[in-house]
This record gives structure tokens, C-alpha cells and sequence, in this order.
């Protein structure tokens, strides 16, 4: 086997590979969770009768997928954070978003693909079984469905919001040089137009 066909063989950077992952054990990890809660409440009823033993499940793996995505997941995959504080003072709460250096750290594609497109489907399928349930008059699992559907969504749309502040700050911090002082003051800026 030539070379040629050894490299038409390889997978293209970005594709939807794990193996080209640069943390394939976080990657694994984090689709297990976020493909585990739906196939647990979607298959759950054809494997045991008990509906409570499926909920509490469902929202055991729910609340797992959440906190692995916000606190390792997205720091590991896409370099993003997101956590939200609460002023003792005033009682006024804030996201508050935190990204990686552009220079320090390298962003793999692969990684960057199965994490937003878990990101934005995992709230569709939601949507789609919420839908589901309704359709069959099971009103008994709307709430579970509604309890994924708001961490989900909190989630997606806390990490899009995380996504938009990095590339503003990274876009204002090399517009002035990331070196300078005037760069540091332009990133915290822009970091703070971003802030909840």
C-alpha cells in the first residue's frame, strides 16, 4: 500500500472521527452523556414498567450531561466556560464567560464539530419528544421532558454566548496587539459588553 492510499484512508481533519479527537476520552464521555439521557427516556418503557425508575434516571443523566459539559467538557474541547455569580451585595446575578488564549491553546476541529452539533441537537430531539408526548396525551412525562429542555437549553445558550464573547474579545485584543496594554483594556471590554 502506497502512501497515497494510506492517506485517502485517514479521515480529514474535522470530520466526524473520535479518533481524531485531542481528547477523545472527554469526547466519548460527553456524547455518552448527552446520547444516554435521551435513549433512557425514549427506550426506557420497553425495557421496565416503572416510570418513576426512568425519571429519576433520566434526570440523574441530565444532571450529570450538565454539569460534565459546563465544568470539563467545554473547557477541554472548545477551550469555553461559563458560570454564573451572584453579587452578596445586591443580589444581582451575571453569566460570567471564560475562554482560552487564542496563542496558548489550539482548538481541534473534530472536537469543535461533535461539540456544537451535540449542543444544538440534543435541545431539538427535547423538542421532538415534548412534541411526542403530547401527541400521545402523556402528560405525565411533559415535566421530565420540560426539566431537559431547560438544562439543555441553558447550556446551549450559555455556551453560544460564551462562543460569541471569545471571538469578541479575541477579535479586539489582535486589532490593538494582544501584547500591549491597550489590548488588554480592549479585550476586558468587550468581555464586559458580554457579561449578563
Amino acid at each position: 500500500m502506497d502512501a497515497a492510499q494510506l492517506e485517502a484512508q485517514q479521515p480529514l481533519p474535522g470530520s466526524l472521527s473520535w479518533k481524531l479527537s485531542s481528547h477523545p476520552i472527554t469526547l466519548l464521555t460527553f456524547l455518552a452523556f448527552r446520547i444516554s439521557s435521551i435513549a433512557v427516556y425514549f427506550f426506557g418503557l420497553w425495557v421496565t414498567s416503572s416510570m418513576t425508575m426512568i425519571f429519576i434516571i433520566t434526570i440523574l443523566l441530565l444532571a450529570a450531561d450538565f454539569y460534565y459539559l459546563k465544568n470539563i467538557a467545554g473547557r477541554r474541547l472548545v477551550g469555553l466556560r461559563w458560570w454564573n455569580e451572584v453579587d452578596p451585595a445586591t443580589g444581582d446575578s451575571k453569566w460570567v464567560f471564560e475562554s482560552s488564549e487564542p496563542g496558548i491553546k489550539v482548538i481541534n476541529a473534530t472536537d469543535s464539530r461533535f461539540f456544537w452539533l451535540a449542543m444544538y441537537v440534543q435541545p431539538a430531539l427535547w423538542v421532538a419528544m415534548a412534541i411526542l408526548a403530547i401527541a400521545r396525551l402523556n402528560v405525565l412525562w411533559l415535566p421530565l421532558v420540560f426539566i431537559a429542555l431547560a438544562l439543555t437549553i441553558m447550556n446551549t445558550l450559555a455556551f453560544s454566548r460564551c462562543d460569541k464573547f471569545s471571538q469578541a474579545s479575541n477579535l479586539a485584543g489582535s486589532a490593538l496587539g494582544t501584547t500591549s496594554l491597550a489590548g488588554s483594556i480592549a479585550s476586558n471590554m468587550v468581555g464586559r459588553w458580554f457579561r449578563g
